[in-house]
């Protein structure tokens, strides 16, 4: 798991997984786990065809409960006989209990045959009848052949269900498993783990547009070198990822390096400060608020050249002059109109409480959040975060050591409640 993906804040919550005939089955425990590690509890139904490919053992082995095989007990007519354990299938009001408790509903991998009954509300296998009864919107990922996923039908099936409010995860392109080339492979297993989580999630900042800055940057002095520092961007994306979870418009602006993100973020993808202050400036006064993780350089050096600068050309050393960068904190934050929210991050290696509180008042921030790096449980290149927070009109709050994403779910909820 990526370290800005590994959410753990979804204890108490349930989604339900339905598995389709498809060679892409094989990914689908893998969901389970995801999920399971996120704090959710995750029932699943495997349709016939699916239990071709994958045994339902393995659902139940990874936590997975209920698993659900058939509409009826025995997965026939007639039942099981007297002397057979109970299972799910044996509950006959097993087709409405997704719909009865689960907060969200996946189909991963989805067939062409089982988006055609959800199209036409046809009920007649256990996943079909339960995603029928489910009263919210479905995820739905499907996979298959490339000339499946073309055919008319299908797409006239794909565009009803989204018309009608569900959320269709896109397959990817490349080579299946048919040896074809085109679009029917399963999406990324991130983008399905991720929809499952935002179909989770309260979606208490859906309406809000937030930019969020992260990365480091990368200041050019000749040919092949540049100025620099260690972010690796996993806060900035975390944070990204748990606005969007939650339902915000998000506006990625991100430096080198940077993690993976969700096609449903804007990412903007730049080099050096200046760069970066353009984007997140060209968006800005659109925004409700801003998200300054970025570690962006304080200075530029000025180029050497487009070539190469040579050894043989230093013997005696040599010298390089910088310039300052623009303050993009500084110059959004004292720009934010009345409605928006500015949260800064300070890292420092001493001195961070003077730190924080000078940026809140020069940067004209609402809150800062800073750390001291050097650590192995915080600052750059660390899967976890230890870090101290200041808002306009309180106290400095410390934090525990947490993962990245559950410091960025904490930064979420505050912003959530302005």
């Amino acid at each position: 798991m990526d370290a800005h993906l590994a959410f753990t804040r979804f204890t108490g919550r349930r989604l339900h997984l339905g598995v389709c005939g498809s060679i892409a089955a094989y990914k689908a425990p893998d969901f389970v786990r995801m999920w399971r590690d996120a704090g959710l509890d995750v029932g699943v139904t495997l349709t016939d065809a699916a239990r071709r490919f994958i045994a339902p053992l393995t659902f139940a082995a990874l936590g997975a409960s209920p698993v659900f095989t058939s509409m009826f007990a025995g997965g026939q007519p007639g039942g099981e006989s007297a002397a057979s354990p109970p299972s799910p299938d044996d509950d006959v009001f097993g087709h409405l209990m997704p719909g009865q408790s689960a907060h969200a509903f996946v189909i991963a991998p989805a067939s062409a045959s089982t988006m055609a009954r959800l199209a036409h509300g046809l009920a007649d296998d256990m996943l079909s009848a339960q995603a029928l009864a489910f009263p919210g919107s479905l995820v739905i990922a499907p996979a298959m052949n490339p000339k499946m996923w073309a055919n008319t039908a299908t797409q006239e099936n794909v565009a009803t269900l989204r018309r009608r409010g569900h959320v269709v995860v896109e397959p990817g392109c490349g080579r299946t498993a048919c040896m074809e080339e085109g679009q029917g492979r399963l999406a990324d297993p991130r983008d399905v783990y991720l929809h499952g989580l935002r179909a989770a999630s309260a979606q208490d900042m859906q309406g809000r547009r937030v930019l969020v800055t992260l990365g480091p940057t990368r200041e050019q002095w000749d040919g092949v070198r540049y100025w620099t520092n260690p972010s690796s961007g996993t806060m900035g994306a975390a944070v990204a990822v748990a606005l969007w979870l939650r339902g915000a418009e998000v506006h990625a602006v991100c430096g080198p390096g940077t993690p993976w993100l969700p096609m449903g973020i804007a990412r903007h993808d730049v080099t050096g400060a200046r760069q970066m202050f353009d984007a997140a400036d060209a968006v800005w006064d659109a925004m409700d608020a801003g998200v300054f993780t970025a570690a962006v350089a304080d200075f530029s050096p000025v180029p050497l050249g487009a070539e190469k600068f040579k050894k043989a050309d230093a013997r005696d050393g040599f010298s390089v002059a910088f310039t300052p960068n623009p303050d993009i904190l500084a110059t959004l934050g004292n720009r934010k109109r009345d409605g928006q929210t500015v949260v800064g991050f300070a890292a420092e290696t001493s001195g961070l409480a003077e730190s924080m509180a000078r940026k809140l008042a020069a940067k004209n921030a609402d809150m800062i959040v800073g750390n001291l790096v050097g650590g192995a449980d915080a600052g750059f290149g660390s899967a976890t975060n230890r870090v101290t927070v200041l808002a306009k009109g309180g106290e400095p709050e410390e934090w525990p050591v947490l993962p990245k994403p559950d410091v960025a779910w904490r930064i979420v909820d505050w912003l959530a409640r302005r």
